[in-house]
């Protein structure tokens, strides 16, 4: 066990030094870009805040690249001092050092999987609605002319959202089968209830009747079907800044009411086999890392270069991936897969060649 944790503490240490860097780059460039964006109340200290709290976000999807430089820095360290030369030749199997390198990375594809559902996306949210409210200079964070959905029979606009995810101004159309309208109605407020009823407050609706069209007031209207209350904050931000649990339940709606899910769907099967990503570019960094076929004589600048130039290769080939599988309507959850199942096959005949 003692070769174990030390392996474990090594490969640690790696991803915390890559991981790191990469803040340090990404957080100053985002932080940059967010100065050119200053105005009103939103002034340096506002972007240096938003640009902190969108970083975890950012990091997330970066988290194979940190995940496979991390390592190469762990294990070419090792290989430097000749200490993978002395486990080797101690007895210490392949598979035990294989073993030792999945242990650690358990533990961070699990709390992957976690910050993706309860830290990031809400940081992200805070971030993004607190800017709004800074530049715009109010309380309703939604930009743009509002927000419009529809579930084929009905179309909805959300005119405002408050800080409290109190929806405001909302207008919703009904048609007939014939597309014709039947009714429309105009809402300063509402509440929302559970299974996406909302309560519709200080109601004017109009119907649409055959010989006429009548005016009606309600102090309240129940309507069912719409959007769940978790769901507001992310409708008018990025889909990434949606929880798994978020999103898989938003494709869910949309499906139910025949509305395209496929970009949704995708985000969610890649978010969810992301740290599986993860897994297999720790697995390829080890025979990156003590060497293949050129030995143990290769330069820690050397292997990270290596690294670096993989990890690139594959942030490219998996956006090809992602994008020809939209276009091509190719199975999701396999092209999700795609990524992370040929980074493990390559992995898998490297470390069988593994001089050990």
């Amino acid at each position: 066990m003692i070769l174990e944790r030390h392996i474990g503490s090594n490969l640690v240490r790696g991803w915390l030094m890559a991981l790191a860097v990469l803040a340090a780059v990404f957080g100053l460039i985002s932080f940059i870009e967010e100065l050119d964006k200053a105005k009103r109340d939103y002034d340096t200290l506002a972007a240096a805040s938003y640009a902190l709290r969108v970083l975890p976000n950012q990091l997330i999807s970066l988290a194979p690249v940190i995940a496979l430089l991390g390592s190469i820095v762990a294990l070419a360290g090792l290989d430097r001092y000749k200490e993978l030369t002395v486990i080797s030749a101690s007895g210490f199997s392949l598979a035990r050092f294989v073993a030792a390198l999945l242990a650690p990375t358990a533990l961070l594809m699990a709390t992957l999987w976690l910050g993706m559902e309860y830290v990031t996306p809400r940081l992200q949210q805070s971030a993004e609605q607190d800017r709004t409210v800074l530049r715009q200079g109010e309380d309703s964070w939604i930009p743009g002319g509002g927000l419009w959905s529809t579930d084929g029979r009905r179309y909805i606009h959300l005119g405002g959202l408050s800080r409290d995810q109190v929806p405001a101004h909302i207008r919703l159309f009904e048609v007939d089968d014939n597309h014709a309208l039947v009714r429309a109605l105009r809402a300063v407020r509402a509440e929302i209830g559970a299974d996406r009823n909302w309560l519709l407050q200080d109601v004017r609706e109009k119907r649409v009747l055959p010989d006429e069209l009548r005016t009606l007031n309600h102090r309240e209207l129940d309507i069912p079907n719409l959007w769940a209350k978790d769901e507001l904050p992310t409708l008018t931000l990025q889909r990434d800044t949606m929880t798994l649990s978020v999103l898989y339940r938003y494709t869910q709606y949309l499906a139910s009411n025949g509305q395209p899910v496929e970009r949704y769907l995708s985000d969610f099967w890649q978010k969810l086999l992301m740290p599986f990503t993860v897994l297999a570019m720790v697995l390829l960094a080890a025979p990156i890392s003590a060497g293949v076929t050129a030995g143990r004589d290769r330069s820690v600048g050397l292997k990270l270069g290596i690294g670096a130039a993989v990890g690139i290769g594959f942030y490219l080939g998996a956006q090809i991936v992602f994008a020809l599988g939209q276009l091509l309507d190719w199975n999701i959850p396999l092209v999700a897969a795609l990524p992370a199942l040929v980074i493990l096959a390559c992995a898998a005949v490297l470390l069988r060649r593994m001089r050990w």
